[in-house]
């Protein structure tokens, strides 16, 4: 494949809202929050929406405590980057498993909120680059960005769910035109990261506890490395401007 074959397009722009939907805090600042910066600041509208609260993430905090300290950090992290609503759907942390009551939850956020793009994060077994490899991904990750994917066919469909309409008064809703999954390891797609970048890496610093949890660096250097890796490394593929990379399934 030639480099001029091997480009990511631009993201799609003719758009005002979007619906991201992730298992746990964090998983958004780990790479889309550079891109949703630049949306928000252009006047897009984004939404959080989280299968869990995380509370299985740290080890050495247990879980009741653990929840309402990742739900406080990823509201913080999420307001840096100009997101107000954070909605959870109180999954358990670890165990999300896919089927009809995730999809259901993710296809009622979707009516209720109308976007017309939907993030999510890699569905697949592996991260890894193109061809396979690398380390295996999460059930949790799994299982949520697979939903995502089939609710936002889900919730312009009047006959699947119809609880939705008849119990809550959510109308379906087709308008979902897109969805872009962060983390692939086939992205055809990018954002510019540039304009946003250093706020990502105060939205990820919000994550404190969970990144003193994980790791003995001192957090800033961790964030900032880490960040700056993945936006360089799409680069290669975006005329050399730092970029967040998705995949993008047309609807």
């Amino acid at each position: 494949m030639t480099d001029e074959q091997n480009q990511l397009e631009p993201m799609p722009t003719d758009w005002q809202r979007a619906l991201a939907v992730v298992a746990h805090p964090d998983d958004l600042e780990y790479g889309g929050a550079a891109a949703i910066a630049d949306w928000t600041d252009g006047g897009r509208e984004v939404v959080y929406l989280l299968a869990t609260r995380g509370e299985a993430g740290i080890d050495g905090i247990g879980p009741e405590e653990c929840a309402p300290l990742r739900e406080a950090e990823q509201r913080a992290g999420a307001a840096v980057v100009g997101v107000s609503t954070v909605e959870f759907l109180d999954h358990r942390d670890g165990v999300v498993e896919y089927g009809i009551g995730l999809r259901r939850d993710i296809a009622a956020a979707i009516r209720r909120h109308r976007p017309e793009l939907v993030i999510t994060l890699n569905h697949r077994d592996t991260w890894g680059g193109e061809g396979g490899g690398g380390y295996w991904n999460t059930p949790d990750h799994r299982a949520v960005g697979r939903a995502a994917i089939d609710a936002a066919g889900d919730a312009g469909n009047r006959w699947i769910f119809p609880e939705l309409l008849t119990e809550q008064g959510l109308e379906p809703w087709n308008g979902v035109r897109w969805v872009a999954v962060a983390g692939s390891s086939t992205p055809t797609h990018a954002a510019d990261a540039g304009a946003g970048f250093e706020r990502s890496v105060r939205s990820l610093l919000e994550h404190r506890a969970y990144i003193e949890g994980l790791t003995d660096e001192d957090p800033e250097t961790y964030a900032r490395g880490f960040l700056a890796m993945n936006v360089e490394r799409a680069a290669a593929r975006f005329g050399g401007r730092p970029a967040v990379p998705f995949e993008v399934f047309p609807r």
